[in-house]
């Protein structure tokens, strides 16, 4: 495991605060976020949770972490090979901050300079023929040999021959679950041998998390999210592939697609994608040629990783305020510019307004800003 590139870092109270703060129920990356901002500190932020709950008309308050929990956490974590890497800090994967609402701490095994490779994500069925795994193998050792990392979700299949294709050039393996419950359990010995050999294993849940079908979205978001395009090599017409292509397709990332036969239901997805205009692949340079103007950006988005301005001196949203925005709010998702032309109120009276509501497990947030009322 290497140390930390040169960078500015999380001091070990601050990696502590922030690792008790996500892992509180109901806090996810967008509030962490406003949380961070509002109050300048996880640490302060901590104190506040039960008064924001209670505002925001929770039925009950959930429990914070404890201090014991998050120190056996990141001892898990340190048993295992591992550290929990920050947003902003030189280890965390560039691009992946450039996401929506980014985790603000991922647990990685492995070798951060991985991260620093251009990247391209390499997906596909579990269930894949002879012909599919030897393909993704094949994409994803020529990839590597011209200098980029492959990204991809260890699944059995097309994701098992991507990382097994690039083990040697630099491959990052996602995970749905804790760092320490790799799924399919046969990957295990997959994960081990590329953390060893200079790639990375990451994940953003919690050291024991069993992957449930909900976690595997997550999961497909992050693979997107890292790099600069995805190539589906095989995909039925209803897969979580072609869910990792509509995120890589929001995020503004490139699509690619392998043809396959019309009879063979593992490449309707594939064939449909083509049909809906992403670039067709029969080789590793259809994706070069479309990624090369692409390979030396680094778009940088501003993130809080230390401290944030304190704002905590700002006035509470009045209860006349809330109940203008709990009237803007319903089950169908609307955008926050809506709801702040609808209401006359600042976009920091409705950012705090929003932020209590999902404290207390009452709001949805959806791809593009939208939010709505869980009922």
């Amino acid at each position: 495991m290497s140390a930390l590139a040169a960078g500015p870092r999380l001091s070990d109270r601050q990696r502590l605060a922030w690792l008790r703060l996500i892992r509180t129920p109901n806090v996810g990356p967008a509030s962490f976020r406003e949380l961070i901002n509002r109050f300048g500190s996880a640490e302060a932020a901590l104190e506040m949770l039960p008064e924001l709950m209670i505002s925001g008309g929770a039925s009950r308050i959930v429990r914070v972490p404890s201090v014991a929990e998050a120190e056996a956490e990141l001892e898990a974590a340190r048993r295992a090979g591992a550290r929990f890497v920050g947003i902003g800090e030189a280890d965390y994967p560039p691009l992946l901050k450039t996401l929506d609402n980014p985790p603000p701490l991922l647990a990685v095994k492995g070798e951060g300079a991985v991260f620093r490779l251009p990247a391209v994500a390499i997906v596909g069925a579990r269930n894949a023929s002879l012909a599919g795994i030897k393909m993704a193998r094949m994409l994803a050792a020529d990839l590597g040999r011209e200098g980029y990392a492959i990204v991809s979700g260890l699944a059995r299949g097309i994701d098992t021959a991507a990382h097994k294709g690039s083990v040697s050039t630099g491959t990052v393996g996602v995970l749905a679950g804790g760092l320490d419950v790799p799924y399919p359990p046969e990957n295990a010995g997959l994960c081990d041998e590329i953390a060893d050999r200079g790639g990375a294993i990451v994940s953003e849940m919690p050291f024991g998390w069993q992957p449930r079908a909900q976690d595997f979205p997550r999961r497909n978001r992050l693979v997107a999210g890292m790099a600069l395009g995805l190539v589906v090599v095989e995909a039925a017409q209803r897969s979580g592939s072609l869910i990792s292509a509509r995120l890589a397709n929001e995020m503004g990332r490139l699509v690619f697609a392998v043809p396959g036969s019309p009879l063979d239901p593992r490449a309707a997805g594939c064939n449909a994608l083509l049909k809906d205009g992403v670039t067709l692949v029969t080789e590793a340079a259809d994706v070069l040629g479309a990624l090369a103007p692409l390979a030396g950006t680094r778009r940088q988005r501003t993130t809080p990783l230390a401290e944030a301005p304190d704002m905590s001196a700002m006035p509470p949203p009045r209860e006349s305020e809330r109940a203008d925005v709990l009237e803007a709010l319903g089950p169908t998702p609307t955008g926050i510019d809506e709801i702040i032309r609808h209401t006359g109120l600042s976009a920091a009276q409705i950012a705090m307004v929003l932020l209590e509501l999902d404290l207390a497990g009452r709001l949805e947030r959806h791809a593009g800003g939208n939010v709505s009322l869980i009922t």
